[in-house]
């Protein structure tokens, strides 16, 4: 996105692993102190045939069979004729069918053990029922919205505006190219990559008023917990002081932890499956996928609805030979509380890290869930390994403590809108800050948590322009590619490798690092293998810094890429001389490249779907 736009909108859309919104903000009705902004009313379908909107897109598609609906049955404003369903219809269809139903798609956009281009979703189906790529169907939800924001606004095409896809602070760069890649399969062309926490914090800005500059103070550190649909994201954001003004910078991330509102519908759903089957009403895997769609709604009316004490639930019948007829039961307010209190939510010392166990050899093909489910077990061991995250920051006092203590704490994600989740976090936190002599982390209070990291991320896309407070963080992690000595072949032994610093921690977007001092051998011609780290806690290393020792907690291995550069009229296997040049994109993607020693030939790496990538000479 330029600095010097002149679109008169920007726009934030959150694509979720649950739902998908869109805010906007008009510029030129915009001032420092008001902002004119919206959320876009998503048309979508509700029913067989019947149109309405809402202000959440559920990022669900389905795929009926040919003779399951009428002509025109999902027929859309924009659309007279398609052959499947995203939103409502897609999800309150796809709960009775499950095999027709793709979800979580942003999870599997970012997982690095299989082939996110290929049709594997939904990951059951049949064989009569077609699958689609997690990436299609990522860009799937982005047309919809395309198309219904053009709908509205047909004198101000979307392609034309300012457009902020927000993406979880962890994904690394395969998932951040692979987000930017749907989005410019959808027809964004005004194109930049927001962290979710991030654009949460912009939100809470933007709806202070200008009153957030009394709500936090020069040392403050916050922590924004962002617990969604398929992912728990956690950042650390400093408040500093520069020339008698605030500035917000992004100190640390947390690892990427599949772990959110699906985990806690599923264990509802095992939950009720297994109060069935004591019943004498067992249900088969098909009932209980379907059941845990089922759950997520009586989920959602417990926890937002004090007065309910259950709520009914359908599990629907495969026919007679199994169980003649729907089965009813019910969710409870005793049984959300003990499920998600104890099994997400348990009480933990600051000190308590997630468990973890022994993987077996053989498993079939999902998601990489988290093993432990406690999110205050992982929110603790963030706490402990950032305990250095402010130590270079002027103005910030160094606790001596065993965890970082932050002053402030910012809730997100459809999750927290429980009081009772939000306030077992709170309350925990402020334990483990006590028992160091710390003060309670304040509440920022007014985030809408829903709709939070949409309007967050159109109010970012404004500040672009210089108009408001900006959050100063560039990349989340410190990115290193491994370098192999050059040694005699030794029996057994694999040659050593060091790792060498390409982009340091909070690179900014748009800038770039070259290596000039520094030569290395670039093997074109034949198929190589090259290995990248990530560091979220090596905060001092600068470009071109070589590693020949790292701590397993200091660099954590990303995607292998492999690859055959071009020879470029060169031999098959010959080693070049050359330099190398990392940059990161407007967008908020890496790019790699290693230019010849004699300024003949360059070759650019981009990061892609396996974390292979593309190549040009």
């Amino acid at each position: 996105m330029s600095e010097a736009s002149q679109a008169p909108y920007t726009i934030g859309i959150d694509l979720g692993t649950t739902h998908c919104a869109l805010s906007w903000v008009e510029v030129s009705a915009s001032d420092d102190e008001k902002i004119a902004q919206g959320v876009l009313k998503i048309p979508q379908l509700t029913a067989p045939g019947a149109v309405e909107e809402q202000e959440l897109l559920p990022s669900f598609l389905y795929q009926p069979h040919p003779s399951e609906l009428a002509p025109g049955d999902l027929k859309l404003p924009w659309a007279s004729h398609q052959d499947f369903a995203v939103g409502e219809f897609a999800r309150q269809r796809g709960s009775a069918t499950p095999i027709r139903l793709v979800s979580s798609a942003k999870s599997w956009l970012c997982h690095p053990g299989v082939d996110r281009r290929s049709a594997l979703l939904p990951t059951d189906a049949p064989a009569e029922v077609e699958r689609i790529s997690p990436l299609a169907a990522s860009t799937r939800y982005l047309e919809h919205l395309r198309s219904a924001w053009d709908s509205a606004h047909p004198e101000a095409p979307l392609a034309e505006q300012d457009v902020i896809v927000t993406i979880p602070a962890s994904f690394d760069p395969a998932a951040r190219e692979l987000s930017a890649e749907a989005a410019r399969a959808a027809g964004f062309q005004q194109l930049t990559l927001l962290e979710e926490p991030q654009a949460a914090l912009y939100s809470w800005i933007a709806r202070s008023g200008g009153d957030w500059r009394r709500q936090v103070r020069r040392g403050d550190v916050i922590l924004v917990v962002d617990i969604g649909g398929g992912t728990t994201d956690l950042s650390l954001i400093a408040v500093l002081e520069k020339e008698g003004q605030l500035e917000l910078h992004r100190v640390a991330v947390g690892n990427h932890i599949l772990l959110g509102g699906d985990n806690m519908d599923l264990a509802l759903a095992f939950g009720v499956a297994g109060k069935l089957a004591a019943q004498g009403k067992p249900l088969d895997p098909w009932q209980t996928r379907a059941l845990a769609h089922a759950c997520r709604g009586a989920k959602e009316a417990l926890l937002t609805d004090e007065s309910l004490a259950a709520v009914p639930i359908v599990v629907p019948s495969r026919g007679s030979k199994l169980i003649a007829g729907s089965l009813r039961t019910e969710l409870t307010r005793d049984e959300i509380t003990k499920s998600l209190l104890e099994g997400f939510f348990p009480h933990a010392t600051v000190s308590d890290q997630p468990a973890s166990r022994a993987r077996s050899g053989l498993t079939q093909l999902g998601l990489p869930y988290a093993q432990d489910a406690a999110i205050t077990r992982h929110i603790a061991a963030f706490l402990t390994r950032q305990s250095g995250a402010t130590a270079e920051l002027e103005g910030f006092a160094q606790t001596g403590g065993s965890f970082l203590h932050p002053t402030a704490i910012l809730f997100n994600g459809g999750v927290l809108k429980s009081a009772l989740l939000a306030e077992r976090v709170q309350t925990l936190l402020d334990g483990w800050l006590a028992s160091e002599g710390a003060a309670p982390a304040r509440l920022l209070r007014g985030a809408d948590l829903d709709l939070a990291v949409a309007r967050g991320a159109a109010y970012f896309g404004y500040m672009k322009r210089g108009k408001g407070v900006r959050i100063h963080g560039g990349t989340a992690q410190a990115y290193y590619i491994a370098v192999e000595s050059a040694m005699p072949a030794i029996p057994g032994l694999a040659a050593p490798i060091q790792a060498l610093c390409l982009a340091p921690f909070g690179m900014e977007e748009g800038s770039e690092a070259a290596l000039p001092e520094q030569e290395f051998g670039l093997v074109v011609g034949e198929e190589v293998h090259f290995r990248f780290f990530g560091s979220s806690v090596r905060r001092q290393d600068k470009v071109g810094t070589l590693l020949d020792f790292w701590s397993p907690d200091e660099l954590q291995e990303l995607e292998e890429i492999t690859l055959s550069l071009p020879a470029q009229g060169r031999q098959a296997g010959e080693i070049v001389r050359v330099r190398l040049h990392a940059r990161i994109t407007e967008a908020g993607t890496l790019e790699l490249e290693a230019l010849a020693h004699d300024g003949s030939d360059r070759w650019s790496v981009q990061f892609d779907v396996r974390g292979e990538s593309q190549t040009r000479a």
